[in-house]
């Protein structure tokens, strides 16, 4: 599903886990504070509470009244499972596909991400 497809909330969570799987945010840190990244994102602070919600659904926040939505140990490792599956079942099949129609050769991608 390409990215703009996807419903606005879904788009600012997978925002959020980029910022846990790049590090900017690590596990016992304080998520963004709803309005914070709703003024960020220039998003409605109501779609960011419900993408904030899919954590909770997810176990991988705990929420301490009053103070935040904190991200819970091993949450890091459950989100790149998460994302490595979904890459390799979903994008993956379409990018070799793309790669064999363009006859790139694979030395050449190797290449180029070790250059």
């Amino acid at each position: 599903m390409a990215t703009s497809d996807r419903p606005v909330y879904l788009r600012l969570r997978d925002e959020i886990v980029a910022m846990i799987l790049d590090g900017r945010i690590r596990e016992g840190d304080a998520l963004p504070s709803v309005r914070a990244f709703a003024a960020d994102q220039g998003a409605n602070p109501l779609t960011v509470a419900k993408a904030y919600q899919s954590f909770q659904e997810d176990g991988l926040v705990t929420v301490r009244r009053g103070v935040g939505m904190f991200v819970d140990q091993g949450a890091t490792q459950r989100l790149r499972a998460a994302a490595r599956s979904q890459f390799l079942d979903e994008e993956w099949p379409e990018i070799v596909s793309r790669i064999r129609r363009l006859d790139i050769d694979p030395a050449e991608l190797i290449d180029r991400v070790t250059a």
